[in-house]
């Protein structure tokens, strides 16, 4: 059992990377309205240092990344007449949660052993890159809940792979496996499980040796310009790449 009285996430800074650990394993994880409150400080946290260039987002344990919303809180909250949240989760603990931090401007890597089901899932969608263990499960099953993919996950999986395929997974609650993931272009690489962290801490590296400001400028410039016609993009106004462009950093 879960002690009530331990932190919900773990969060260290180092090297100008913040590792964030979802550590419920008892439970996979299950994300809790607790956690969600932790996991705004931690992201408010890595926004504001400018130390921090990379976060790396990982669940404890080797069954799971999250499997999302804690059903067991949410039961109790449905007994004692807590509205059922709907899409987004503005007015609810930890708003804005990462699936919703669309100005974020660090990149943010989802680290995924085991299952990442439900808002696990569209925890994963929302980071920037996503290296897998070969034994990750992908998932949104709300529909077989009686739910929906409130968390961006309607959203972002019918952007992130072809329509039909999204459809297919988002109306049956079907799983993925990494390797499909990795077909669909949803996963950056898949490697064996005792090779997942030299994997991540290899793409860290990478994303440490480019220009801090270029790499906030390309984030933002590609996350707002994603929707638009190619010309808009060409003439949108992008206040990362005003920072870069004029920065010592440019010039160098």
């Amino acid at each position: 059992m879960t002690d009530d009285r331990e932190p919900r996430v773990r969060y260290e800074k180092k090297d100008h990377v913040a590792r964030i650990t979802l550590d419920r394993p008892a439970v996979l994880n299950a994300m809790d309205l607790r956690m969600h409150e932790e996991l705004a400080a931690v992201w408010d946290d890595v926004e504001a240092d400018d130390e921090v260039r990379v976060a790396v987002l990982t669940g404890a344990g080797d069954r799971s990344f999250t499997v999302g919303q804690d059903l067991r809180e949410r039961a109790r909250l449905d007994r004692d007449g807590v509205p059922r949240s709907t899409f987004g989760s503005r007015g609810q603990p930890g708003w804005p949660r990462l699936t919703e931090r669309f100005e974020l401007s660090k990149p943010v890597v989802a680290r995924v052993n085991g299952y990442a089901l439900g808002g696990g899932f569209e925890l994963a969608l929302a980071c920037d890159l996503i290296i897998a263990s070969e034994q990750a499960v992908f998932g949104l099953p709300e529909a077989t809940l009686g739910l929906v993919p409130g968390a961006g996950g309607a959203f972002r999986l019918a952007r992130q792979i072809p329509l039909k395929a999204a459809m297919g997974y988002l109306l049956t609650g079907r799983r993925m496996t990494a390797s499909v993931a990795l077909g669909f272009g949803l996963v950056n690489q898949v490697v064996p499980a005792d090779r997942l962290d030299a994997c991540v801490d290899e793409w860290v590296a990478d994303l440490l040796r480019s220009a801090p400001l270029a790499v906030r400028a390309i984030k933002q410039a590609v996350m707002r310009s994603v929707d638009m016609p190619l010309e808009d993009a060409f003439t949108a106004e992008f206040d990362w790449e005003q920072r870069r462009r004029f920065s010592e950093d440019a010039v160098e």
